[in-house]
């Protein structure tokens, strides 16, 4: 399939982030290139017949939000349409690639393949910066508003104290923090994570979560060998060591929500009670406590409440595209209310009819799969793993993003389309069982959507 290479080096620049570790590439527009290399061969495939044209499950929510949010862009910020666009289609061409892109369930396993191997790869770069000595980073003040990034100079520290001592540049600004491989660094005294998209220690802990069952997919479901249980095992201490170390309290979530999906499935709540003891250290040792937690539940939900103002203020279509920075100095942390204030509630239907239909597809292919185990069908055993694995990265997502901002990131709108490409697969060896929306489904949307907002409102007013 010639838009597998684009799609893996889409996703390696997506996560690893080498332009900005590698200065000859740091000039390069390296997550355009791998796009448009992806685009070219997903033509040629579509050229020769490997793939064809399909209409996926998500496709009608995909298309109705990119067009909702351009209409609210129009309406809103008539000015700035042309870059909101942009990031739009960005987001939107990620999930078409791999949806469109991957239609086989080899090339499946080689896309997730290379979304693990990078998740992996992320990840011990992030715990290897809690095992080396602190250093003094000064801040990197040419972006307004972040207090956060910076690059080492060399001098150690105990304290940001010692930092301002000494060879201190005059004026700058500096954090005493663990300075990890290639240049990454932690923050809020130790919390790790990475770069570019992952540089937030909260959005770390999701990603590297929803990446967790992956290896279960793409390992150990096809190959039951000890080596296989070997590597699994190394995954999951891994994962968990970089949950408990980004100090991320919903991270513990997201860790807890995937793990109880397969094992609640498989043992019922014996398996809730073998997950949460398999997550044991987490729960002791993840997260934060005191009055550091205190402060950010409060900040989290006067942002919250901020959201639910804005959209009370303007209850149709929202703010406006990437407008919720003109009401609050923080982020919504929650994507659902994200959509809401700034897209209105067509938005946040339309955002969360995508979030459930892509976790309707492994869910609705898991109950297949189940069935046809019963009558010894071997394709079952193809299909039921990546349900599996699928359907417990979105429960992970769908918690993580109730305190994330993570409408438009694009880890998502991957996931997004590896469910479509589960789809597709299925579909390409028997056109009977593509999954269907019914109203019933158009009405869990609006239900749930109602309910986020209705808890969220009672959580603040209890709060604030």
């Amino acid at each position: 399939m010639f838009a597998i290479p684009g799609i893996v080096l889409l996703v390696a620049a997506i996560y690893l982030r080498p332009q900005e570790v590698l200065v000859p590439l740091a000039s390069v527009p390296l997550l355009h290139f791998a796009l448009g290399l992806a685009v070219f061969g997903w033509v040629l495939d579509l050229r020769v017949g490997f793939t064809k044209l399909r209409w996926s499950p998500l496709d009608a929510w995909v298309i109705g939000f990119v067009l909702w949010a351009v209409a609210v862009s129009l309406l809103r910020t008539p000015g700035r349409v042309p870059a909101q666009a942009l990031e739009l289609a960005v987001c939107a061409a990620l999930y078409l690639v791999v949806a469109h892109g991957v239609q086989t369930f080899r090339g499946l396993g080689v896309v997730a393949g290379s979304v693990l191997c990078v998740v992996v790869a992320v990840s011990s770069v992030a715990v290897e910066q809690r095992l080396e000595p602190m250093g003094c980073v000064q801040i990197d003040e040419s972006t307004p508003g972040d207090t956060t990034s910076g690059k080492h100079d060399g001098r150690p520290c105990k304290v940001a104290r010692d930092c301002y001592l000494g060879d201190a540049e005059p004026g700058a600004q500096y954090m005493c923090e663990h300075v990890g491989w290639l240049g990454t660094t932690t923050v809020g005294k130790g919390r790790i994570r990475y770069r570019g998209v992952l540089q937030d220690p909260n959005e770390l802990a999701l990603v590297a979560s929803i990446g967790l069952p992956l290896a279960f997919a793409v390992g150990f479901a096809r190959r039951r060998t000890l080596w296989a249980l070997a590597l699994l095992s190394l995954v999951f201490a891994l994962v968990l060591s970089a949950a408990v170390l980004t100090r991320s309290r919903g991270g513990q979530l997201v860790f807890l929500a995937v793990l109880a999906v397969p094992f609640a499935r498989r043992f019922g709540w014996r398996g809730l009670a073998l997950g949460a003891l398999l997550a044991t250290p987490l729960l002791l040792l993840g997260g934060r406590a005191g009055g550091e937690a205190s402060s950010s539940s409060v900040e989290r939900a006067d942002c919250w409440a901020e959201a639910l103002s804005i959209w009370r203020a303007h209850p149709l279509v929202g703010a406006g595209l990437g407008q919720f920075g003109r009401y609050h100095y923080l982020t919504a942390h929650n994507s659902y209310l994200l959509a809401l204030a700034e897209l209105g509630l067509p938005g946040m239907l339309l955002f969360s009819g995508l979030v459930y239909t892509g976790a309707k597809v492994p869910f609705t292919l898991w109950q297949r799969s189940e069935g046809a185990r019963s009558e010894g069908s071997a394709e079952s055993e193809i299909v039921r793993p990546w349900a599996i694995a699928l359907l417990s990265a979105f429960a992970g997502l769908a918690v993580g993003i109730f305190f994330l901002s993570f409408t438009y990131h694009y880890v998502l709108w991957i996931y997004l389309g590896l469910s479509a490409a589960l789809a597709a697969a299925v579909e390409r060896h028997d056109v009977t069982r593509r999954v269907h929306l019914e109203r019933r489904d158009l009405g869990l949307v609006l239900a749930g959507s109602v309910a986020v907002i209705a808890v969220v409102w009672l959580y603040t007013r209890a709060v604030l």
